[in-house]
Formats: structure tokens, C-alpha cells, sequence
């Protein structure tokens, strides 16, 4: 069977999602093709008709757009900008994001819920973005969220899944899509983030700081892919303090 992401009733087949905020508009098709996305954020005021460089112009077609709240302090700030998204043109889907903290970024969990509510009742496919708490999580659940969005650090400090106890919290215990976002700096922590079970991740800074860009979002995609194989494979067991040989120790030359 086909290995597809499921968010509100819509497939994906790649895992990997791209945060498109700090690219330039002529780098966003280059690493959404090397990156194998299906699926990228924009914010909103970058997807104003009326604006001289539009990055609805950049995308490939056939992208799902996954329009943020970035800005909103407040859930009816919030609320107003999904709507003004779908008004553009950019559709159902939205990513909340409620963030009152200027100094470290973090997420408002219970701004979000609220948000996440009004916008699940007016037929908004919502995907938030949340600190990794298990109460939250079940909240935004029951408030309609498709997908929830646990940061992994800080948003743009790319070290990676500071997180990573309460992110596998959320995954043993919650029973729609878990998307690791923010804070993942390397392919191998976003391999790794896949490994623990969560169902995608996306990725912004890491790439967009790169060296190579496209490079960089083909190294994400593959990441992404191994992580999610070895996830459906099943890791092997760690043993603690002894080893255990990889060959028979007798027996192996004999006729």
C-alpha cells in the first residue's frame, strides 16, 4: 500500500514540508522542486495580488498552499488573517501561528486553541503550531486542528529536537498528524524526528542559511524519506552495557 500523509482528507505523498519565509522568491521553486514539496507556507502579506513581486507566482503548480498567521498576537488577529488567505485565493488549509513572545518566539498554546476553533467552525483546515504539551494537544484536537505542530527548538535557531521526549509524547498519544516545525537545523535531526514516528517535517532556516540551497532541500527530502523507512521497518533494539556479536562465534568454518 501507498505510504501517504493524510492532513483533512487531502493526500500528500512527501513528508517533507517547506517554511517558504526566508527564501527569495526566486529561490522558492528551486528548492521546492529539489526538495520533493508538496506542500509550502507563505505569508499572507507576501501573497498580496496588488504587490510588485508576488510569490503566488513562484510556485510550482500543483502546491498545496499552507498559509501562516505569522504576525497574529491575538486568536481573533488570527482568525482575520486566515480569512484575508482565503479571500487571495490560497484555500482552506492554514497554519496558525499565535505568538505573543517577542524575545524567544514561543507559541501562545491557548490563543491557538481559541484560533483553532473559530476557524475549524468555518471550514478552515487548521494546522497549529504549539509548544509539545500533551493537554494542548488533545485540546486542539477536540478544536477541530487537522494536524498539530510541535516546535522542536526555537523558531530559526536551528538546533534541532530540543523537544524531542514531549515531541514522542505527542506521537504515542495523539491520533492525528504530528509535524515537527521549527527549530530543526540538519537532515539528520529531521531523520530523526521521522524515526521517532512523527508524520512530517517542515523546515525553513535549516535550508534557507545553507551554503546551496537546492542541495540542501534534495538533503532534507532524502533525511525525510530514510526516516520514515526506518520508522515502518522498525528499529533495532539497543542493548545496555554488554554486546552482542554480528556473527555466529562457532561454527562459522566449518564444512
Amino acid at each position: 500500500m501507498e505510504d501517504l500523509l493524510i492532513i483533512g482528507g487531502h493526500s500528500f505523498r512527501s513528508r517533507f514540508i517547506l517554511g517558504s519565509g526566508k527564501f527569495s522568491l526566486e529561490q522558492t521553486k528551486q528548492v521546492i522542486e529539489n526538495g520533493g514539496v508538496e506542500m509550502a507556507t507563505l505569508a499572507v502579506r507576501r501573497a498580496d495580488a496588488n504587490s510588485r513581486e508576488n510569490i503566488l507566482d513562484y510556485m510550482p503548480e500543483g502546491i498545496t498552499l499552507l498559509p501562516n498567521t505569522s504576525g497574529a498576537r491575538t486568536a481573533e488577529e488570527a482568525a482575520r488573517i486566515a480569512r484575508l488567505a482565503r479571500e487571495l485565493g490560497c484555500g482552506d488549509f492554514i497554519k496558525i501561528e499565535v505568538i505573543r513572545d517577542s524575545k524567544y518566539l514561543l507559541p501562545d498554546n491557548c490563543e491557538t486553541i481559541k484560533a483553532t476553533e473559530i476557524l475549524a467552525k468555518e471550514g478552515f483546515i487548521p494546522m497549529a503550531y504549539m509548544y509539545p504539551d500533551l493537554n494542548t494537544a488533545r485540546d486542539l484536537k477536540n478544536a477541530g486542528a487537522a494536524a498539530v505542530m510541535p516546535l522542536g527548538a526555537p523558531i530559526g535557531s536551528n538546533k534541532g529536537l530540543c523537544t524531542r521526549d514531549f515531541v514522542k509524547i505527542l506521537v504515542d498519544e495523539i491520533d492525528v498528524p504530528i509535524i515537527v516545525d521549527a527549530g530543526i537545523g540538519k537532515p539528520s535531526q529531521a531523520c530523526e524526528a521521522m524515526e521517532m514516528g512523527v508524520d512530517a517535517v517542515m523546515a525553513n532556516t535549516a535550508i534557507a542559511t545553507a551554503a546551496n540551497v537546492g542541495k540542501m532541500a534534495r538533503a532534507f527530502r532524502l533525511a525525510v524519506e530514510a526516516g520514515r523507512a526506518a520508522h515502518l521497518a522498525g528499529l533495532g533494539r539497543v542493548l545496555e552495557n554488554r554486546a552482542s556479536a554480528s556473527s555466529p562465534l562457532t561454527g562459522f568454518l566449518e564444512d
